[in-house]
């Protein structure tokens, strides 16, 4: 089966298999644009009693074909090319299900190549399960049993500059060989390894491992100190994930049969809609899909992509995990009322023992939205310290030189750059009200002068993602006009001041009106602006803040409507702070829901 032209694709069919269920969605041109016209979703079937994707998959798709009206299947066959009502023109599919990709990551230098095979892993959509280096301090045995106790669908190795030396190559590929590693989904085949380092250790490495694991060799990770080449490494990956881990994997034989398209796993592909996005439009995205266990996080500035996974930081099973990083003080903050510490704890270990619980009081939806800050604030500092520039490019003379390193490449994410934050996620997306999700989002990302802000509604940015790669028009056009909320924009010059002092005079202008406010330091105002609207907004500046312009200087901005509306947001920022005092925090708090109209009275 072939795909057919861009332009006679009328109808797509996508669905995501996930741990625990699976999503189809049916998207149709008409009118000259292309719309999300149903969604359906099944629980998922790779466990037992079923073991065969596939089921899950067809189910979510009856569903899609009961609510659509129309024909999509014959049999357990989808009906494409589409015919006349029947059937569909494109099939396409993402995948988490038997949680996801998999892999460990090994490197000659923590901060530098094994960070660069982090980064490739993240890139195509693994879970990094651990980071394996020469100078980690762990001792050889003990990396030998964290490789056999962890059993990844695969195993990342990396290091050394093409020409350089490979010894220490040589080493880890003895370490890998010593561990005799065994693939996650069973002993009937071999554990997929991949070699992307020194090409001059090549034949080394073949020595030994190529009789014991499924070795592929693929281009050097960082051929020189000053670049990153983690395009064929990530290629690699994803080639693995189909012929050896989803070939193993229950009924995806059948469901990779079914599709033109190539089946990516969804985190992978969340990813790739990000940076359809951001070069279609030219513009600094950053994403965050918060889950009950980990919490995604990506970011594309400028033409360099990045992707963390807070592997422990989640709102259900590790929510607990969350209050042990933060601290009960970090968490406190946040809570708008008054309530003692054990209470608190005790609410969220009830959380993480009944997982699929949802807040039944206000008091309740409170303290996960409190948490959920946390999570999110966490997460990101996690990102901002991965997506990193390359290390040691300057410094590094021989290779004891780079083993000593301990200087920190600059964070490339850089808020002031920030033009698009998405949320998505039970927490962000199906709060009750959406400036919830926006106020999380601002207090969790604290993004600064313009920004913004959306989240998605129904999480189908995974079946986006391998949509873009077959058509990116209609994946753009669906990711605006169905995937996303958008919520408004976010206004926050940089800088601080008293509480009550001068911050910013405004005045937006759209529709051919204009209003005009006046907001003081330590408070938030919202202007409404409706969805698809865009206005102009001057900006009137006290000379303690800065809008991009210098401090002080008065500065015209675009900004985009939303069903929240144009935030201004004159907390201060570089340092944003809360009153220490709980009287002081709570009424601050009280004073900005009330602003946002966040919760009922209370």
């Amino acid at each position: 089966m072939t795909l057919p032209a861009k332009e006679k694709i009328l109808s797509i069919l996508a669905t995501d298999c996930g741990s625990t269920t699976t999503k189809a969605i049916l998207i149709e041109k008409r009118d000259g644009e292309y719309r999300l016209i149903v969604r359906g979703e099944a629980p998922t079937t790779v466990e037992a009693p079923f073991e065969d994707v596939t089921r899950g998959v067809l189910n979510a798709i009856m569903e899609v074909e009961e609510l659509a009206g129309r024909p999509l299947l014959d049999g357990d066959n989808i009906i494409h090319p589409q015919q006349g009502n029947r059937g569909v023109d494109v099939y396409i599919s993402t995948s988490s299900a038997g949680g996801g990709l998999q892999m460990m990551v090994c490197g000659v230098v923590k901060n530098m190549s094994a960070e660069s095979a982090q980064r490739a892993a993240l890139g195509a959509g693994a879970i990094v399960m651990d980071v394996i280096a020469s100078n980690d301090s762990r001792l050889p045995h003990e990396k030998i049993r964290r490789i056999r106790q962890l059993r990844p669908d695969m195993l990342l190795l990396s290091g050394g500059v093409d020409g350089g030396t490979t010894q220490h190559v040589a080493a880890l590929a003895e370490l890998i060989s010593a561990a005799e590693p065994k693939a996650r989904l069973g002993a009937g085949y071999e554990l997929p390894v991949i070699y992307a380092g020194n090409v001059d250790a090549r034949e080394l490495v073949k020595e030994r491992l190529e009789a014991k694991t499924a070795l592929t060799i693929t281009e050097n990770l960082r051929p020189t100190m000053d670049r990153e080449n983690w395009r064929p490494a990530s290629d690699t990956i994803h080639e693995l994930f189909l012929t050896h881990v989803m070939a193993h994997a229950p009924g995806y034989k059948k469901l990779m049969a079914m599709s033109e398209v190539p089946i990516m796993p969804t985190p992978g592909a969340v990813g790739l809609i990000m940076q359809t996005i951001a070069a279609l439009e030219k513009i600094n995205v950053v994403g965050v899909d918060i889950g009950g266990a980990t919490t995604d996080v990506f970011s594309v500035f400028g033409e360099t992509f990045n992707r963390t996974v807070s592997a422990n930081l989640g709102m259900s099973y590790s929510v607990s995990n969350v209050l042990a990083e933060a601290g009960i003080p970090n968490v406190m903050r946040w809570v708008p009322v008054n309530m003692e510490e054990v209470d608190l704890r005790n609410r969220i270990k009830n959380k993480m023992i009944r997982p699929t619980t949802i807040p039944q009081t206000l008091e309740e939806l409170m303290v996960e939205q409190a948490i959920a800050r946390e999570a999110l604030r966490l997460a990101f500092e996690q990102h901002k310290a991965l997506a990193v520039g390359l290390r040691g490019g300057q410094q590094a003379r021989t290779i004891s030189d780079m083993f000593d390193q301990t200087e920190t490449g600059a964070t490339l994410v850089n808020m002031a750059d920030l033009d698009l934050l998405v949320g998505s996620g039970g927490v962000l997306s199906h709060a009750p009200r959406r400036q919830q999700a926006a106020l999380m989002m601002i207090d969790a990302f604290l993004p600064e002068f313009v920004t913004k802000l959306a989240v998605d509604s129904i999480f189908m940015m995974p079946q986006l993602g391998v949509l873009s790669t077959v058509h990116d028009v209609a994946a753009l056009q669906v990711f605006h006009r169905d995937c996303l909320i958008h919520l408004g924009t976010c206004v926050a010059p940089v800088g601080s001041s008293k509480d009550g002092k001068d911050c910013m005079k405004v005045t937006l202008t759209a529709g051919g009106a204009s209003r005009s406010a006046e907001v003081k330091a330590g408070d938030i105002l919202v202007l409404p602006l409706a969805v698809g609207e865009k206005g102009t907004l001057r900006i009137g500046l006290d000379r303690n803040y800065d809008m991009g312009a210098g401090k002080g200087k008065d500065r015209a901005v675009e900004v985009t409507g939303g069903v929240v509306g144009v935030i201004l947001d004159a907390r201060g920022r570089r340092p944003f702070s809360l009153p220490a005092d709980p009287a002081g925090r709570v009424a601050c708090l009280a004073r900005w829901n009330k602003a946002l109209d966040i919760y009922p009275a209370y």
